[in-house]
């Protein structure tokens, strides 16, 4: 080893050490062992440019060991990205740029939001989807613009969580050769040795699921050196690199320890590990010139390939303009709008119609004029409706834009992030009760405002008779819990149109479309007044009014408004004054002016009731205590779905009499 190389390995291990010490908090142990595999990669392989983490042809680099943040934080100082010494100081402090695990914050070079095991090893899977599927419909001979590679720190924990092997599944089944994993392999976890509960062979596992496999021990640079240049060059598998490092390495008296795992050295063995690794004692954060020098060299190299790659695309440009024009409106996310040209219309006459069935028609309608729009099912596609035609599959020898994941919705929430942080948008299908499988990955979307669509089908009781394992009923009042997650639940096909839509257009986090199996009728809008299935998009809308100020409010949403509806009309004619409100997302309400909101549910009229064949958790932000909520407070149970929504009240009879009963109490 060169002393500059030691030097800059000392260098990453100690502003981590450093930095966790600061701020009695944090994991230095890791930092400290994967130190020299990091530089390594970062020195000699990783093509990325400081100036512009933006530059589209750059490698992506995730670590998905996320606790071990302080590691991804000193290598982006050292190498010039805009993250200043300050904020490593400011370590896990209110306000820094250098939380406890790493927040997506692509101004800055971070990639992807990890922490949650598993998640990182998942997203890389789909940055190395996004990769193939970007050069398969882009690169042209003699233009290799996606050609780049995706690099992942894992660690014990992303290994053993389930996500991961589901998602080293596919990526070994699709044969994605720009995947380079680093597994640091120390052995350790929280409660002690791995000893205790992981004793698999992990390379024979990743050999069985088609993986490209490797051991090196993680101090011998140069044997790093030679396993990622052979796995770059294997271009037929993804390829991980088992790694064999020791956990606080240098520490005289925690290395190999848990207790090197989430928690500071502590001053004394601080002073006793930089003088075993020969390290000045102060300052703090101390950062040796030919080391920044050294480093920095990253800042240069990266304007070069930068420069290198433009004049390749405006060279490309010449030669494939609407090429280049969509690949423009992918880096940026402009896409073009020509699609809603082309959204289907469906009336009253066309009878009942699912709205899974309706977002099927949405979305083969739009499919060839969408090429930044990619996504699947977990083997759910002809029921979901999600399978666009005359597109292609994703498949091992062909990259169409139909996924097929396969039984995996963990790591189908988890590659969609990945597709998305690619610039792509990416929708997934599956059963509403099976989002709990992919709960994870929905929360790391919302929290990194990423672009991805949800459909989920089989809404509610009315799936029938699959019965109550099959039925959601927590789930939608469970989405609607998480910050950022638009769901939409639209009443017929008409307003299934508006929320894709409203999902397309939506760039600043991710929407939910809960879609009924069952029929639905269209709603004949000029037999009620004026409102339009546009009006979706404020989130809630007066669907049927009386006229004069009224006296009772029904709110509902999907399928269980067509039943007000008909309880509207059961009033009316008993000269009851009442409005229905047709309210499919929460969110979309509570983005309107106070003025539109209180239009729609008058302070006044405290008689409301609300229909929603789910959970009541939460409707009393709307109907008030003095209000009625018919829903489901139990699980559900096997029968055809009309005798369901019968046994459960959902019936335009029962609606009524609760709504008089209401009534009744309220004028006592």
């Amino acid at each position: 080893m060169k002393d500059i190389d030691a030097l800059c390995i000392n260098t990453i291990r100690f502003l981590a050490v450093d930095a966790v010490e600061r701020a009695k908090s944090g994991h230095p142990g890791m930092p400290m062992g994967d130190a020299p595999m990091a530089y390594v990669l970062w020195t000699r392989f990783l093509r990325h440019n400081p100036a512009n983490p933006y530059w589209p042809g750059r490698d992506r680099f995730v670590l998905s060991a996320g606790h071990g943040s302080m590691l991804l934080y000193s290598l982006l100082h050292l190498t010039g990205y805009e993250l200043s010494l300050e904020e490593l100081k400011n370590f896990r402090q209110w306000g820094s740029k250098t939380p406890g695990h790493p927040e997506y914050h692509p101004e800055i070079g971070i990639e992807t939001t990890t922490g949650p095991l598993g998640q990182g090893f998942a997203n890389g899977v789909g940055m190395a989807m996004a990769q193939r599927y970007l050069a398969e419909r882009y690169n042209r001979q003699g233009f290799p613009l996606f050609d780049y590679n995706i690099y992942a720190i894992v660690s014990d924990g992303d290994i053993m969580e389930g996500v991961s092997n589901e998602a080293a599944s596919i990526a070994g089944h699709l044969k994605l050769g720009s995947l380079v994993y680093l597994y640091s392999d120390n052995r350790i976890t929280i409660e002690g040795s791995t000893e205790l509960t992981f004793t698999e062979d992990v390379e024979a596992r990743f050999r069985a699921l088609g993986w490209h496999t490797q051991r090196v021990d993680g101090y011998d640079l140069d044997a790093i050196e030679a396993a990622i240049k052979e796995a770059r060059e294997t271009k037929d598998m993804p390829s991980i690199i088992l790694v064999r490092t020791h956990i606080g390495y240098g520490s005289p008296h925690k290395q190999d320890t848990p207790d090197v795992h989430g928690a500071p050295l502590g001053k004394e063995e601080v002073i006793a590990t930089k003088k075993h690794l020969g390290w000045p004692l102060e300052p703090e954060f101390y950062i040796p010139d030919e080391v920044l020098t050294h480093m920095r060299k990253a800042v240069e190299r990266g304007r070069e390939l930068e420069e290198s790659w433009q004049r390749l695309f405006d060279e490309y440009a010449e030669k494939y303009p609407e090429l280049a024009a969509e690949i423009k409106g992918i880096i940026k996310g402009n896409h073009p709008s020509d699609w809603k040209e082309l959204l289907p219309q469906f009336s009253p006459e066309d009878g009942g119609v699912a709205t899974r069935k309706a977002s099927g028609k949405v979305l083969n309608s739009i499919a060839e004029k969408t090429p930044f729009l990619i996504g699947g099912s977990a083997d759910l596609a002809p029921s979901n409706n999600t399978y666009m035609k005359g597109v292609g599959d994703f498949l091992p020898n062909g990259v169409g834009r139909n996924i097929h994941y396969g039984i995996r919705e963990h790591a189908m929430g988890a590659i969609m992030n990945g597709l998305a942080l690619a610039g792509l948008v990416p929708f997934g299908g599956t059963f509403l009760v099976f989002s709990d499988y992919m709960r994870p990955a929905i929360r790391m979307a919302a929290m990194s405002g990423l672009h991805v669509i949800y459909v989920f089908t089989h809404d509610s009781i009315g799936l029938g008779e699959d019965g109550p394992t099959h039925q959601p009923i927590e789930h939608i009042a469970s989405l609607r819990a998480m910050p950022n997650l638009v769901v939409i639940r639209p009443a017929d096909a008409s307003e299934t149109v508006t929320a894709w839509k409203v999902a397309l257009e939506r760039k600043d986090g991710p929407t939910a479309l809960l879609l009924t199996r069952q029929g639905v009728p269209v709603i004949d809008r000029a037999k009620y007044g004026c409102s339009s299935p546009e009006d979706l998009e404020k989130g809630a809308y007066v669907i049927a009014d009386c006229d004069n100020t009224p006296e009772l409010i029904l709110i509902a949403t999907g399928s269980e408004v067509h039943l007000a509806l008909e309880a509207w009309q059961r009033l009316k004619e008993k000269g009851i004054r009442v409005r229905v409100v047709n309210m499919p997302s929460w969110e979309l309400f509570e983005m309107q002016d106070k003025e539109y909101r209180e239009d729609v549910l008058p302070p006044s009229v405290r008689a409301r009731v609300s229909i929603e064949a789910g959970s009541t958790l939460g409707w009393h932000r709307y109907t008030g205590y003095e209000g009625v909520t018919i829903g489901i407070d139990r699980f559900g149970a096997s029968a055809p779905y009309k005798i369901l929504f019968e046994k459960f009240g959902f019936t335009a009879e029962n609606i009524e009499n609760e709504a008089l009963k209401l009534l009744e109490k309220m004028r006592s």
